[in-house]
C-alpha cells in the first residue's frame, strides 16, 4: 500500500467554494435537461440532421447530471473514502466524457447545412464508440491502493500504465478540440462569406439565420472550453511532479484547472438555450406548449371565477 507524506504539498484544499458553483450549475442544468426531454420525447420528428446531434447532445448532457453530485460531495470533503476513489475511478471520467462528447457534436452543428440525417446517425454512433474507446480504459485499468489522506489526488490512485493512458487521453483529447475549434471557425468563415455574396438574393435572411446558429455555437466553445484547454497542458505537466516541482504552482495550476472546468461545465446549462434556437422542432413544440399552458389556465380561471359567482348568488 503506497503512502503520502502529510509534510508533501496539499493542493487540494479549501475546494468548498467551488461546491456552490457546481451545485447551481447541477440544478440549472438538470431542470433545462428534463424540459428538453419532455419536448424532444413530445416532438417524436428527428428527421433533421440537426436534431440528431441535438439529442446526442442531451444524452451527453445527462451523463454530467449523473457525475455532478459524486463531485460536489468529494469538493465537500465529506465523502468517505471509497466514493473517492470511485469518483477518480468512474464520475470524473464521466465530467470529461460529456466534455468531448458536447465539443464534437456542436462542430458538427456547426456543418448541418452539409449533411445529411442518415450520416448524423452513423456519425453521432462513431463519435460515442471512439469517445468510450479514449475514455472507458481510465476507468478499467487497475488502480494501486493508496493510505487515505486528505492530500491525495486521483492521479495518486493511477498505476504507471494509467498515468501513461492518462496522459496519452489528454494530448488526445486537446488535439480533439482544436480540430473542431477549427471545423467552428471555417463554418463561420464559410456562412460569412455567403452572407456578403447573398446581401441582395432571397437566400439573405436564411443565411443570415445559418450566422446567428453558428455564432452561438461559436460562443459556447469559447465560454466553455477554451479556458480550461488554455490550463490543461500545463496542468497535465504539472500532475507529473519530476517536471514540476514547485508546491506553489502546482497549487495553482490545480485551481486554475478546476475554476476553468466550471466554464467546461456549464454546457449543461447553455445547452437547453440552443436546443431552443437552433431546433426549429423544439422551438414550435414549446411555443406550443407554452400556449395549451395559458389556455387551460385561462379556462381553470373562468371556471373558478364562475363557480365563485354562483356560491355568492346562492
Amino acid at each position: 500500500m503506497a503512502s503520502i507524506n502529510s509534510s508533501e504539498c496539499n493542493i487540494y484544499s479549501q475546494m468548498q467554494p467551488f461546491t456552490y458553483f457546481y451545485y447551481l450549475i447541477f440544478l440549472i442544468g438538470f431542470i433545462g435537461s428534463c424540459f428538453a426531454l419532455w419536448t424532444f420525447l413530445k416532438t417524436k420528428k428527428y428527421r433533421k440532421c440537426m436534431n440528431v446531434y441535438l439529442i446526442n447532445l442531451l444524452t451527453a448532457d445527462f451523463l454530467l447530471t449523473l457525475a455532478l453530485p459524486v463531485k460536489i460531495i468529494v469538493d465537500l470533503g465529506v465523502a468517505p473514502w471509497k466514493l473517492k476513489i470511485f469518483h477518480c475511478q468512474v464520475t470524473a471520467c464521466m465530467i470529461y466524457i460529456n466534455m468531448y462528447l458536447s465539443i464534437i457534436f456542436l462542430g458538427f452543428l456547426s456543418m448541418d447545412r452539409i449533411q445529411e440525417p442518415s450520416f448524423a446517425k452513423m456519425i453521432s454512433a462513431v463519435v460515442w464508440l471512439m469517445v468510450l474507446f479514449i475514455m472507458v480504459p481510465n476507468m478499467i485499468i487497475p488502480i494501486t491502493e493508496v493510505k487515505e489522506s486528505p492530500n491525495v489526488g486521483c492521479i495518486d490512485f493511477k498505476t504507471k500504465l494509467g498515468r501513461d493512458w492518462h496522459v496519452f487521453t489528454n494530448f488526445i483529447c486537446t488535439a480533439i478540440f482544436l480540430y473542431f475549434s477549427a471545423m467552428v471557425l471555417i463554418s463561420n468563415f464559410i456562412v460569412i462569406r455567403l452572407l456578403f455574396q447573398n446581401k441582395s438574393t432571397e437566400d439573405y435572411p436564411s443565411v443570415k439565420k445559418a450566422l446567428v446558429n453558428i455564432l452561438l455555437v461559436t460562443a459556447s466553445y469559447i465560454i466553455c472550453f477554451l479556458p480550461y484547454h488554455i490550463v490543461r497542458i500545463p496542468y497535465t505537466l504539472s500532475q507529473s511532479k519530476t517536471i514540476i516541482t514547485d508546491c506553489f504552482l502546482r497549487e495553482s495550476l490545480y485551481k486554475a484547472k478546476e475554476s476553468t472546468l466550471l466554464f467546461g461545465v456549464s454546457n449543461l446549462c447553455f445547452d437547453p438555450i440552443l436546443y431552443f434556437y437552433l431546433s426549429k422542432t423544439f422551438r414550435l413544440t414549446v411555443t406550443k406548449s407554452f400556449v395549451s399552458f395559458k389556455e387551460k389556465v385561462h379556462k381553470l380561471r373562468t371556471f373558478s371565477c364562475m363557480h365563485l359567482s354562483q356560491i355568492c348568488i346562492i
